[in-house]
């Protein structure tokens, strides 16, 4: 019984592998696009955003034969493949990003970092919020307080995605909220400082559903995250526009906010 139960699990590791494999044919490997990239025409480039596409479909559908954390793993390594190759990037688009994380947050509701790079590349650079709050939204269907330990996290990134990008302030309020409440739940100082800043962006919005406090706030928590150059300048600009002042410190970057709201 023991040895045809090895004999299943091995059997089943190896056709989620070949699957995979097979579909990663689809796609050029990396250092193969990195090498010959600059050739390219755009018809090629979009040719192969369409097979990327196709393979992703494909991944969505097979089943994981109990591997999820390794496929959400393996996924989450393509995506950064897909999202780092900006001159690629710059030509076609991040219109795939969302289909990664549909993917990643199937298998790995749990994941939480896949969230915060879900609402960067989703909402900010492919231009569509309303998909990153969908799949951010069933993803919390199968979260607690509790697990993981800083799920709250994905309540935020929810919130910055629902005030800045949908304008949606009286969504963001209750998302903000919900991460206080969530954060709150624990004793760590991390946890507590999280409670501290939601809790006071939640009430900024009950104020004044078009705080500028909190818009701040929530470009302070993108700038926190320093998913890369280019978001980082994004967030700073915005503050800025917002009346706010980003302070460079030893201890970090510092937001200094306007005194009117």
């Amino acid at each position: 019984m023991f040895a045809l139960s090895r004999q299943f699990v091995g059997t089943s590791l190896a056709t989620l592998l070949c699957v995979i494999g097979v579909t990663s044919l689809q796609y050029p490997r990396m250092n193969k696009m990195l090498a010959t990239k600059q050739g390219l025409s755009s018809e090629a480039l979009e040719r192969d955003v369409l097979a990327e596409k196709a393979r992703l479909n494909l991944l969505e559908k097979i089943p994981s034969f109990g591997y999820d954390n390794l496929l959400a793993n393996w996924m989450y390594l393509s995506f950064l493949q897909y999202f780092g190759d900006d001159e690629v990037r710059a030509k076609t688009g991040y219109a795939l990003s969302p289909e990664y994380f549909e993917i990643i947050l199937k298998h790995d509701p749990r994941f939480r970092l896949a969230y915060l790079a879900l609402s960067t590349s989703t909402s900010m650079y492919a231009a569509m919020p309303e998909r990153s709050v969908k799949i951010t939204e069933q993803g919390l269907k199968k979260l607690t307080p509790w697990a993981p330990l800083d799920s709250y996290y994905v309540w935020r990134y929810k919130g910055v995605d629902e005030l800045l990008f949908l304008g949606n302030s009286q969504a963001a309020r209750k998302s903000f909220q919900s991460a206080a409440d969530w954060a709150s739940k624990h004793s760590d100082e991390d946890s507590k400082l999280s409670a501290s800043i939601s809790q006071g962006t939640a009430n900024f919005l009950a104020r004044n559903p078009n705080s500028k406090r909190a818009q701040i706030s929530a470009w302070g928590m993108v700038l926190q995250n320093q998913i890369d150059k280019e978001t980082e300048k994004r967030a700073i600009r915005a503050i800025e526009a917002l009346g706010g002042q980003v302070v460079n410190t030893p201890q970090g970057n510092q937001i200094k906010f306007p005194q009117n709201d």
